[in-house]
């Protein structure tokens, strides 16, 4: 269309111009075909891509931006005379047509919107962070004067109700009632977008902006979701409690389009293209090593640890029994290391590859920030506002620095790790929230390094109740080697001289995050000869020669093993969980028990280490102590430590380092007290 033509006819005509002739290279009417299809769907809502416009009328596309109130309207008149064209039936029965502009040709930053562009239309990028419950919004308002009962309407724009000034002549009455039930209100809904972590500038807090959302907007993203958000800046004055109106103004987007960017897993956006090379990349025979060498290419070494990372992203089928009861089917993974081991970088990796990974840093999170936190909202109602591994659902949520937690904001942690969900009651709001996310935690050891000497409960302080929760734990040693040492010397310096990664990984980063998304589709079935292979497992690490022998496994392992197997399957884009996946997890589950499922005293697998904090045989040695003290409180009533240490040696062959020891230790745990110097008695 010419520019001449342009100048001769308004506005509304251009774009019912536009609306009837604009076509995509195949010949297809593309919007005339979205009208016509408008009635068999049920929409009230025409979606059109900015970019078609700006390529056939470019002065209407930049009259649209600059004066979106005029020009809406424009809009929404053109589709509705093109509607009455395309399905006259539909048209005269729907009663408003909403025309939604998608993808700007310009994004505008968050932090940079501004009093400049009050009243444009623009484009923003950001992370849904909060959500209001949906109200109902008065648009058309029916009011009966009190004298007379006449009734009329006043069409409502504002922020506050508009009343009628006076009644019609004769009656001139100036009270009103608003009749409800005549008038007509439409869904509303108040979001906050958050700028995203990667468009943070360095040591910036991030900005926010309120958007309101009607019709068919509303609900169509949750706290969490990444979007994308074309709307009208509209500018609101600030009220101090007093009542007075301030010269401020807040800014807020009246919303025209909202594009979720990453609502589920699902909608991670995949070309026809990208799901051949996807197709064709699961059949190759060693797809599980390629996936294990994209993770983290630029961290040297931790094959082990990279491939549970690799299942933790895949994850397995969350399952609901007939009874009620849910299994999940996100792994968790426990790093405890020394430090200087990229524990970090691993966690921070993760949380950028998986299709929606948060990352968060054990010092500077609370409860309320991890689970979800109840805030007042302007108005003075309650909301629920998302915390991180809400925010994370149905992706993985990285916590660094687990032990630096406070013991009570670490306790909220329990529930999203087995149940995956969060629960709150607090203010007269009492939710259940979903928190389906894998959870890969980095902890360091309590006294600075790892001291192989001491179980696992001793060498971090974290409590048995969340170390039992953790699918597979790993421990990473710096301990000094040679040929090690050479090769990862190598391999850092390489990184700093060459500035990039000198070994590309097998999968790039954007593909693989499409490929896990991809993957996640796939519910993969458990075979019989698979079963078979995980029972025989499950009875030869259970049977014990003796019955004073320690456990090596519990069913929470068996759990794990088949969450494991089935996202191995799905990384290769299995229906089927094979005898070859259960022994590569059983492998992996061997190596972490070998880790921390040891007890250093006698060398044998011991589950209670991570279940009780404390191996059997220490256990056994406790209950040998305090069996000696009840029976010596029996005859002489107090606890002489020099009666009790001789008949230890003698009956149980505990001698005296080791006695003083366990009598700490006891004492530390509460069981035992000292009343007075050198004796002392069970509480």
């Amino acid at each position: 269309m010419t520019e001449t033509k342009t100048e001769t006819i308004g506005p509304e005509e251009r774009f019912q111009n536009f609306l009837k002739s604009f076509q995509t290279k195949t010949g297809e009417y593309k919007y005339r075909n979205r009208i016509a299809q408008m009635g068999v769907m049920g929409s009230r809502s025409l979606i059109i891509d900015f970019e078609d416009l700006a390529a056939i009328d470019p002065s209407l596309a930049k009259d649209l931006t600059d004066k979106p109130d005029d020009f809406l309207e424009y809009a929404k008149n053109a589709a509705e005379a093109q509607l009455k064209i395309e399905d006259p039936e539909y048209a005269d029965k729907v009663e408003k047509i909403y025309v939604r502009f998608r993808g700007l040709l310009d994004k505008v930053s968050l932090r940079s919107v501004g009093a400049e562009h009050r009243g444009k239309l623009i484009m923003v990028d950001g992370i849904l962070v909060r959500a209001t419950v949906v109200k109902p919004l008065l648009i058309n308002a029916v009011f009966k004067c009190r004298r007379c009962n006449e009734t009329q309407e006043v069409p409502q724009t504002e922020v506050f109700i508009q009343w009628p000034s006076s009644c019609k002549p004769p009656c001139r009455g100036g009270l009103f009632d608003l009749v409800e039930g005549e008038s007509s209100f439409i869904n509303s809904q108040e979001v906050r977008i958050q700028e995203r972590p990667e468009d943070l500038p360095p040591g910036q807090l991030p900005r926010s902006m309120d958007v309101k959302l009607i019709e068919d907007l509303v609900d169509i993203a949750r706290p969490g979701d990444r979007v994308s958000v074309v709307g009208m800046v509209k500018a609101l004055p600030e009220v101090i409690p007093k009542g007075g109106r301030l010269r401020t103004f807040d800014l807020y987007l009246d919303a025209n389009f909202v594009d979720t960017l990453g609502k589920e897993v699902e909608i991670v956006q995949i070309s026809p293209e990208e799901e051949k090379q996807i197709l064709e990349l699961s059949k190759d025979p060693f797809i599980d090593l390629k996936i294990i060498h994209s993770i983290a290419p630029s961290i040297y070494g931790y094959e082990d640890i990279k491939e549970a990372i690799s299942y933790l992203l895949f994850s397995g089928v969350p399952k609901t029994l007939p009874d009620g009861v849910q299994i999940r089917g996100d792994a968790n993974i426990l790093l405890i290391g020394d430090p200087g081991t990229a524990k970090s970088q691993l966690l921070q990796y993760v949380a950028r590859i998986a299709p929606r990974g948060l990352y968060t840093s054990g010092r500077g999170t609370t409860a309320a920030g991890l689970t979800a936190a109840v805030v007042r909202e302007k108005a003075g109602g309650l909301v629920l506002e998302a915390g991180a591994l809400v925010l994370a659902d149905k992706g993985v949520c990285s916590i660094d620095e687990f032990d630096k937690m406070k013991p009570e904001d670490r306790v909220a942690i329990h529930e999203a790790m087995e149940q995956q969900t969060v629960s709150v009651a607090k203010g007269g709001i009492v939710a259940t929230l979903n928190a389906r996310a894998s959870i890969l935690a980095a902890a360091n050891p309590a006294l600075g390094r790892y001291e192989p000497s001491r179980t696992v409960a001793e060498n971090i302080t974290l409590p048995v109740t969340v170390l039992s929760r953790f699918d597979l734990i790993f421990i990473i040693k710096d301990v000094p080697q040679r040929e090690l040492d050479t090769k990862m010397s190598e391999h850092i310096l390489s990184l700093h001289k060459g500035g990039a990664a000198p070994i590309e990984p097998p999968i790039p980063p954007q593909l693989l995050r499409k490929y896990i998304s991809y993957a996640k589709r796939i519910t993969p079935k458990i075979t019989d000869e698979t079963v078979k292979r995980f029972e025989a497992f499950y009875l030869k690490m259970r049977s014990v020669p003796e019955p004073t022998s320690p456990v090596a496994i519990t069913p929470r392992q068996l759990e794990s093993l088949v969450r494991l197997a089935e996202a191995r399957a799905k990384a290769a884009l299995r229906s089927e969980v094979t005898a070859e996946d259960a022994e590569a997890v059983i492998k992996l589950m061997e190596k972490s028990l070998g880790q921390v499922g040891i007890d250093v005293t006698t060398g044998k697998y011991d589950i209670d280490l991570i279940m009780t904090g404390k191996p059997k045989t220490l256990r056994d040695k406790l209950q040998d102590v305090l069996s000696a003290i009840v029976e010596i409180e029996r005859e002489d009533g107090i606890v002489a430590l020099e009666k009790l240490c001789d008949q230890l040696r003698t009956a149980h062959g505990i001698e005296r380092i080791e006695a003083d020891k366990l009598i700490t230790q006891l004492t530390r745990d509460g069981t035992i007290y000292s009343p007075k110097a050198g004796y002392v008695k069970k509480t």
